[in-house]
Parts: structure tokens; C-alpha cells; sequence
């Protein structure tokens, strides 16, 4: 096989992978509504009460999420237009959230510093949404065998209907009253933090009953079934990010549970630690259970009279909150709802800045984004950025890269010689290699040395794709002039035009293949690529575009330099 052959195989085996990808999240993203048949045997909205035991530690293994056994407060199946009591606004620097009093449910955030559309700066996103399509609310509660608990069903006070974080206040207290009939009285509050996505919910347990209160909490989420971000038509777009949810435990780490997954498995794990998270592609919500607090994280579906799939992600503790007689005790935990920047989800909690997912060339996209953010920091400008760390990339390339450039310079002036060999044995492939093969030999050419650095380069490549399409640091970030936002394709096509003419002029100082098939393959390659591109972030295309100006004028000099030894 010459250099161009193994050229051309690396090139189309690079479509074929993007392709079989993208056909792997296509299918993966298919709906499938549960079955009428099953309606029935689905569970209460409330995760089962576990068994508490005499020491406080769950010795056995407590009921499964869809163990037909619920506590007395387990709810009814409500509709998807769930009962609504009297919203409360929340307002800080960064979200504004409407709390239900029925519940504490968390059932809109709209992200300030975050526009849905570039066109649209004053609309902010909204992660948390209580109407479907894409609906998305947290809920929270108290679950147990003894009392009656409050849980997400419950129609909770209100001191206030509007609450707003002052500019000389640093933290924001929402508290919501129930008193039971058994004479606990709870507090729900909700604090909130000034340039922070995160909210402490406490549940305050005031017993008066007359004897020991003992409780679990649990917090989930339920959510609809998340359509992908895509442009363009099938298999020639940019693949989307992955949306659905996770979960992150010591012993199997981070874990991505598509809905297909709950649909058809409902996983449930045990552990001591992690915790339990929605993707979008720029954001997450995720529920963060106190530490060494062993509980439950389960999933199932729920389906609703429009036989629209609903699914509940969530966790439950499985040792007992215990309250003395005439005591106040607290069950606390924390939630986060906002953007997947690294600098803020890296400390919260061990594993969620997983949730920005490079997949399996992480090791190589988390110093890629290092260095553009440091190279950002500097710049002020993700484009120039982009374009720097290229340049970057290149130099460290260099050798590499410079060693196939001279391989292909030395192919390309043995191309007279080659010709007449192919004249000479026509047909007879056998008798042509074997000339070709001394000629390469003689002249001291691998024919397949250009093959290890574009191999090499192609991780690169791959990785930094990954961080143009995860980052949300790049989200709606601007460029020059019409290129508003890079993690988006370029609206008039630019890019992706400017790149395939690159590629089409770096075929002019290739060695052309003496195979007519190969020739005619290698000629359509950029216009291939321009297609598949016409889709993918502008970033990416950025990227590749510079590299291939900075390619040409490498191999234009090295090419130069030895047609002149």
C-alpha cells in the first residue's frame, strides 16, 4: 500500500467514525412511550421508605425503587400539569427561580447571565422548566414510616411571594412552613448565594409529638425526555452532546443512564457518596447528598394519560435522621442548577466537573481547554484564542509533521519516474509494486512515513472538537464580524467554503496518485469534508482552517526547499 492509499484510508476512516457516532447518538435518542399494559405496575412519585434497623445502618438491602411496597404518604400518579400552589420568585445575581409552596418543588430557573439566542441577550435560558416539552423540576421531601413527612405534595406557607438578593447581602433565606397533625412542625429553607449557582434546601424538624421522630430525605428530579441540540440534516451535522441523566458513585464513577437505560433497566445503586445529575449540553442540574451519609440513587419512568414517558432520577438516605422529643434537629442538601463551568463545578462536589464530558480523550481535551482558557484570559477573544493555540499545536507538531511533508516533497519529485513505470507494466499490479517498492528503496523513502504524524494528530483533532462542543465558556462566544458565536456553525457558510478550498489546494502539492480511482477519490475529499462541515461549530471549522493555511505554507516551503536540492 503507497502513502496515498494509507492517506486516503486514514481520511474516509475519519467521515466513517464521525458518521457511525452520529448514528449511534441517533438511535440512542429514540423515543419509546411505555407500553399501556405496564401502566400499572408503575411506582408512587415517592422513593420507598428504607428499613431502618436497630443500629441505624442498613444491614440488608433495602426495597427497590419499584417494590410494589410504598409508605403511607406515597402520592397518587398525578398528571403532567402537576397541581400548583402559589409560586414564589427568587431572584439573585445569577437565577431566577419560581418555587411551588406545594412541595418546595423547584419548577423554573432561568439563567441570567446566560441568553437563550445571541439575537435574544434580555431572554434568559431556562434550565428548570414545569411544562412539557424538555420539562425538568427538582423536588424534594421527607419520607418515613411513623409521622406524616412532608414531601413534594404537600402545600407548604409562605411568609413572602417575591424575594430578591439585595446588592449588600451575600446570602438569601426562603424558608416555607408546615406544621403535621402529629405536632412536628418543619421548615423548608431554601438559601441561596450571591455569584453561585448552588442552593442549600434544610429541612428544620421541630418535634413536639411526645416521643423520637426518626426520617429519610430524598431528592429527584422528573423530567421528559430532552431533544437533542441539532443542526443540519442527519449524519452531515455536528454530533450532539450527550443529554439524559448521570450519576457519579465511588466505585463506578461517573455514569451516564440514557433514558433508553431507565426505560428498560430502572438501575439503582447503593453507596456512601456521589450524586445524581440532568445534562443539557451547556448545563446541569444535579442533586449533592451529604457526604458519608449512605443512600440510595434510583431511577424509573412514570407515564401520565397522554401516554407521554416521564422519568424520575434521585436519591434517597438509608440511615435515619433522628429527632429527640422537644428537640429541633436538620436533614440538609444541595442542589446545583446552572451552567457546566469548570472553575465552578469543580469543587462542589468529587466527580461533577465530569459532567463536562470529553469522553475518552479527556486526557488530552482538559489541557487543550486549559491552555485556550489561559491563552482567553490573555486575548480576551475566543476566536484569536483558537487561532493561537493552532499555532500552538503546530509547533509542537512540528518534526512530525515536517517528516511527512518531506516524504510527500520526495514522492512528488519521484512522480515522473513512477508515471513511466505504470505506463511500462500497465496492468500487471504485481510486477509495478515491485519496481516502485526498489525505487523506494534506493531512494531511501517510506513510503507510509507520513502516516504516524497525521495518526498522532488525529487524537488532537478529535479532543479539541470535544472542547469547542462541551465548553460552555465558548457558548455565544463572539468572533469577528458575523461570526457571533463559535460553539455554533457559521450562519453564511464561510468557514466551512474558505476550509474546503484549503484542502483543495493542499491537493496541488500532494503527490497525485497514479490510480485514476484514488485520484478521482482524493479530488472529492474536500468537497466531502465542506459538506460534513457546513454543520459543525465554528470554532472546530476555525481550527481546521487555519491549520490548513499553516499546513500549506509548511509544506510549501519543505516541498520547495528539497525540488531545489
Amino acid at each position: 500500500m503507497d502513502f496515498r492509499r494509507a492517506l486516503l484510508s486514514i481520511s474516509l476512516g475519519l467521515v466513517l467514525l464521525l458518521i457511525w457516532q452520529a448514528w449511534l447518538d441517533f438511535d440512542r435518542g429514540q423515543s419509546e412511550s411505555v407500553p399501556v399494559g405496564e401502566r400499572a405496575q408503575l411506582d408512587s412519585e415517592l422513593p420507598a421508605t428504607p428499613v431502618a434497623q436497630p443500629q441505624t445502618q442498613p444491614s440488608a438491602v433495602p426495597e427497590a425503587p419499584d417494590a410494589p411496597a410504598a409508605p403511607a404518604t406515597a402520592g397518587i400518579l398525578p398528571q403532567v400539569q402537576q397541581e400548583t400552589g402559589t409560586l414564589i420568585t427568587v431572584e439573585t445575581d445569577l437565577l431566577k427561580v419560581n418555587l411551588d409552596t406545594v412541595g418546595g418543588q423547584l419548577r423554573d430557573a432561568r439563567l441570567l447571565k446566560y441568553p437563550v439566542e445571541v439575537e435574544m441577550p434580555d431572554v434568559p435560558f431556562r434550565l428548570l422548566k414545569d411544562q412539557p416539552p424538555d420539562l425538568l423540576i427538582a423536588q424534594s421531601g421527607l419520607v418515613g414510616n411513623d409521622f406524616e413527612y412532608p414531601n413534594h405534595k404537600t402545600e407548604f406557607s409562605a411568609e413572602e411571594n417575591a424575594y430578591t438578593l439585595a446588592t449588600d447581602e451575600q446570602t438569601l433565606e426562603v424558608p416555607l412552613y408546615w406544621r403535621a397533625a402529629d405536632g412536628v412542625e418543619y421548615t423548608k429553607i431554601f438559601t441561596f448565594y450571591r455569584d453561585s449557582y448552588l442552593i442549600d434546601i434544610e429541612y428544620r424538624v421541630d418535634n413536639r409529638s411526645g416521643r423520637t421522630w426518626q426520617g429519610y430525605q430524598y431528592g429527584q428530579f422528573l423530567a421528559t425526555e430532552q431533544d437533542s441540540e441539532r443542526e443540519g440534516f442527519l449524519f452531515l451535522q455536528a454530533l450532539p452532546s450527550y443529554q439524559g441523566a448521570a450519576i457519579y458513585t465511588p466505585e463506578d464513577k461517573y455514569d451516564k443512564i440514557d433514558f433508553k437505560e431507565i426505560r428498560n433497566d430502572k438501575p439503582v445503586f447503593e453507596t456512601e457518596s456521589g450524586w445524581v445529575a440532568m445534562l443539557q449540553h451547556y448545563f446541569v442540574t444535579a442533586w449533592l447528598p451529604e457526604e458519608s451519609a449512605p443512600y440510595r440513587l434510583y431511577t424509573r419512568t412514570l407515564a401520565d394519560t397522554a401516554a407521554q414517558t416521564r422519568y424520575q432520577v434521585g436519591y434517597v438516605t438509608l440511615t435515619p435522621t433522628t429527632v429527640a422529643n422537644e428537640s429541633v434537629g436538620s436533614l440538609n442538601s444541595r442542589i446545583y442548577v446552572g451552567p457546566k463551568e469548570q472553575d465552578r463545578i469543580k469543587d462542589p462536589a468529587e466527580g461533577l466537573i465530569l459532567t463536562v464530558d470529553y469522553g475518552w480523550l479527556t486526557p488530552v481535551s482538559s489541557p487543550l481547554f486549559w491552555i485556550l482558557r489561559k491563552i482567553n484570559d490573555f486575548v480576551q477573544n475566543w476566536g484569536w484564542s483558537i487561532i493561537i493555540l493552532t499555532l500552538l499545536v503546530k509547533i509542537v507538531f512540528y518534526p512530525l509533521s515536517a517528516a511527512s511533508y518531506k516524504s510527500m516533497g520526495k514522492m512528488k519529485k519521484l512522480q515522473p519516474r513512477l508515471k513511466t513505470l505504470k505506463e511500462r507494466y500497465g496492468d500487471d499490479k504485481q510486477k509495478l509494486n515491485q519496481e516502485m517498492m526498489q525505487i523506494y528503496k534506493k531512494e531511501k523513502i517510506n513510503p507510509l512515513g507520513g502516516c504516524l504524524p497525521i495518526l498522532i494528530q488525529i487524537p488532537v483533532f478529535i479532543a479539541l472538537y470535544w472542547v469547542l462542543l462541551e465548553s460552555v465558556e465558548l457558548r455565544q462566544a463572539p468572533f469577528i464580524f458575523w461570526l457571533t458565536d463559535l460553539s455554533r456553525s457559521d450562519p453564511y457558510f464561510v468557514l466551512p467554503v474558505l476550509m474546503g478550498a484549503s484542502m483543495f489546494a493542499q491537493q496541488f502539492l500532494n503527490p497525485t496518485p497514479l490510480d485514476s480511482l484514488q485520484k478521482n477519490i482524493m479530488m472529492s475529499l474536500p468537497i466531502v469534508f465542506t459538506i460534513f462541515f457546513l454543520w459543525f461549530p465554528s470554532g472546530l471549522v476555525l481550527y481546521w482552517l487555519v491549520n490548513n493555511i499553516l499546513s500549506i505554507a509548511q509544506q510549501w516551503y519543505i516541498t520547495r526547499k528539497l525540488l531545489t536540492e
